[in-house]
């Protein structure tokens, strides 16, 4: 992914596009692929800039706006982003933990998984901090 970016493309400082909930379809598919750490840390900062994005949220064909398009493309990958924050880095804890927060992912289990999410990035962050 080195020299390519999706900055602009799919949000700029956090304002979505039209383009936006189909990539982020897009994305939750390649997150379940085997990824560099790199890509996979790109893919889920993009996530995260989305989620926490905005638009004018007008309806659009489907009858949901741009921000409920993208939450449910999210929420279709919310076991996948669970996996990677619970396995992967503090940091990928950390990010997957605010995607699930902004997107109000997950319904009634999402607390549970945010809690053990930021659990884990706390715990990581420690031990790392000892060595």
């Amino acid at each position: 992914m080195i020299g390519y970016t999706l900055d602009d493309h799919v949000e700029a400082d956090t304002i979505i596009f039209e383009c936006t909930p189909p990539t982020v379809g897009v994305i939750m598919a390649a997150l379940t692929g085997d990824l560099s750490s790199l890509a996979r840390d790109v893919l889920l900062q993009t996530l995260l800039f989305v989620a926490a994005g905005s638009s004018g949220d007008e309806p659009d064909p489907e009858g949901e706006g741009l921000g409920g398009g993208c939450r449910r493309h999210a929420q279709e990958g919310f076991w996948q982003l669970v996996q990677i924050g619970l396995t992967g880095s503090a940091e990928d804890a950390e990010t997957v933990a605010d995607i699930c927060e902004y997107f109000r992912l997950g319904g009634d289990k999402a607390a549970f998984y945010q809690a053990q999410l930021r659990a884990r990035m706390r715990s990581k962050t420690k031990r790392g901090r000892r060595t």
